[in-house]
């Protein structure tokens, strides 16, 4: 039970990281072989990703809605909020503020997480920042602020 707890703290403190603009400080929380689903690799890369999130919107704030975990795994389900007021890999500024949710499941090993993929509303994001325009024909429309 106390590395099931131990998982769900760790995945809590990756968000809390990625919330204060940490990402020097990802190696405390990610291993250094860490593996994303993309196939790239370490802390550091973990924390380029983060990094063009963060320049694009940087008030960013991620709210952890649920974590389960195991003794090797931990899956969290999150929202993140910002304001899409610089430009986000080929997309302008819109000057939106959205809500993006998704999921991640993470593998855990050595107080580390050490592998993990990533799922986001990312039809959400896109109609929410202007690019694809709102159709009801897509269901209930995306969360914005």
């Amino acid at each position: 039970m106390a590395i099931v707890q131990s998982n769900e703290q760790l995945v809590h403190k990756l968000y809390d990281l990625l919330n204060a603009g940490a990402l020097d400080r990802l190696g405390e929380v990610i291993a250094p072989d860490f593996v994303a689903a993309d196939g790239s690799r370490g802390p550091a890369l973990f924390a380029k990703v983060m990094a063009g999130l963060r320049a694009g919107f940087p008030d960013i704030h991620y709210t952890v809605d649920e974590v389960v975990a195991d003794a090797t795994r931990a899956a969290v389900r999150w929202t993140w909020r910002g304001t899409n007021s610089a430009a986000f890999r080929d997309f302008p500024a819109s000057g939106k503020r959205i809500a993006n949710a998704g999921m991640s499941i993470f593998e855990i090993a050595g107080g580390k997480i050490t592998a993990g993929t990533t799922e986001t509303d990312r039809l959400g994001f896109l109609i929410g920042i202007g690019v694809i325009p709102y159709s009801p024909a897509y269901g209930p429309p995306p969360k914005t602020e």
